[in-house]
């Protein structure tokens, strides 16, 4: 990151910071999209046992991760007031934080993983895969956890062609392990959608390794010595972090957990309907990566104006990046309604699925709308660390207005499963409303 002065060298620098965390959001994305497209043709068992699966852990680990990603904020701040010294303090006790809490959702599922699948009326086979999927992903939530810090480090200092790099040499590798253990290739056992899982685990641990060989290496890098010393852990640093990522990883546990609502009250249809929705679910979210990298972006740029005290230039970035997420919506919405039987076809062959899962991306089109406009304000509000409004505003919207809205319609009108759906385009539309009003307000706030 560096100082601006003019809007050219401002695009300038959000493109260059941009295109490699999107690459490496959509590396990152297309490891569970090869999940689901290739537990998907072994079968429709297969698929809705890791769409179960799936919407379990994804709102687990993206709150559990989003409580990580407070060393963001802290490391672009820090470099805007030129307070280099305290970056490695931070980090590293970032890292121990990282290991308590994967050591802890852990012990959690361990003791209520079985009693949450008991819950559910889905059929035993599907359950069986989804809950020996999970057990297999468990294995490698510590490097997962520790990963993802390390990639936040890096990407806050502005050298995010470094997680590009990492996250496309691991993709094939990942794809390598599904083909192995999915469909039991070259001595592997075949395991079906659990395979997926074990591939996941070990492609956690390869990215792991890199990463860490990376940071120790990488010239830029190496100067912070985050390895070079191991300090005792401090709780005051980690109360410090927790103020930040507890909201940050609740608003969006809140958000991704509405998700996984959905595909729980999915399982009350059958096996068609959960594999359809999932498979819907899972090409939208795909195409979620760009917002979400814009907001990545924004958390970065922000930040560092807002450290260096610049808030005319932080607002600036915070409207270049509203304005490209709300473009590239556009241009995606129309790539759902013109392609949508194209893009059902990659997950199954069955007509049943084809056709729910073309009626499920119809509603897609609106919702990833809203979050073109709900994400990047996310990522703009990380970089003010306003982050506790956030969190009040998910979770009224989502589960206060959304949810209940979609029970409503999928219960007591014609619209059936889509009526969830609908409350996904309402609870998204309700948030990035409310997102945007906080925006404005901590913007005038402060210019002022």
């Amino acid at each position: 990151m560096y100082e601006t002065s003019t809007i050219r060298e401002k695009l300038k620098l959000f493109g260059v910071i941009l295109l490699p965390i999107l690459i490496t959001q959509l590396g990152m994305y297309a490891m569970n999209f090869f999940d689901t497209i290739m537990a998907g043709q072994a079968g429709p068992d297969q698929l809705a046992g890791v769409a179960i699966g799936s919407s379990v852990w994804v709102p687990v680990f993206t709150g559990l991760n989003g409580i990580l990603m407070a060393i963001s904020p802290i490391v672009s701040q820090l470099k805007g007031a030129k307070k280099d010294e305290d970056i490695p303090w931070s980090v590293r006790q970032g890292v121990y934080l990282a290991i308590v809490l994967a050591l802890l959702i852990g012990l959690v599922g361990f003791f209520l993983l079985d009693p949450i699948l008991s819950l559910l009326d889905i059929e035993s086979s599907v359950r069986h895969v989804a809950k020996y999927y999970l057990v297999a992903l468990g294995s490698g939530i510590v490097p997962l956890f520790i990963f993802n810090l390390l990639r936040s480090f890096v990407d806050a200092l502005g050298q995010t062609k470094i997680s590009m790099g990492i996250i496309l040499m691991t993709l094939p590798i990942n794809i390598l392990f599904n083909y192995m253990f999915i469909f039991g290739k070259w001595g592997a056992p075949e395991l079906g959608g659990i395979g997926a899982g074990v591939a996941s685990s070990l492609t956690y641990w390869f990215s792991l390794v890199v990463v860490v060989l990376t940071i120790h290496n990488h010239q830029g890098l190496r100067r912070y010595g985050i390895f070079s010393s191991f300090p005792k852990p401090s709780l005051s640093e980690w109360w410090e972090q927790l103020k930040i990522g507890v909201p940050i990883g609740f608003a969006i546990f809140f958000e991704t957990s509405i998700f996984a609502a959905v595909t729980f009250f999915m399982t009350v249809y059958d096996t068609y309907t959960i594999a359809a929705h999932q498979a819907a679910i899972n090409f939208a979210s795909f195409l979620y990566m760009v917002p979400l990298s814009i907001a990545f972006t924004l958390t970065i740029a922000v930040g560092f104006e807002v450290g260096a005290k610049r808030y005319r230039d932080a607002r600036t970035y915070s409207y270049i990046g509203i304005i490209l997420a709300v473009c590239m919506s556009v241009l995606a919405g129309l790539t759902l309604y013109i392609f949508d039987e194209s893009v059902a076809r990659l997950y199954s062959s069955n007509p049943n699925v084809i056709e729910l899962t073309t009626n499920f991306i119809f509603f897609a089109i609106f919702f990833q709308l809203s979050d073109a406009f709900g994400a990047p304000i996310q990522g703009v509000l990380r970089g003010y660390k306003d982050v506790n409004i956030t969190l009040v505003m998910a979770f009224v919207s989502y589960w206060v207005i959304g949810l209940p809205s979609g029970y409503l319609l999928a219960n007591f009108t014609s619209l059936g499963p889509y009526g969830y759906w609908m409350s996904l385009i309402i609870g998204l539309t309700a948030g990035a409303v409310a997102l945007l009003l906080r925006m404005l307000q901590l913007q005038k706030k402060n210019i002022a």
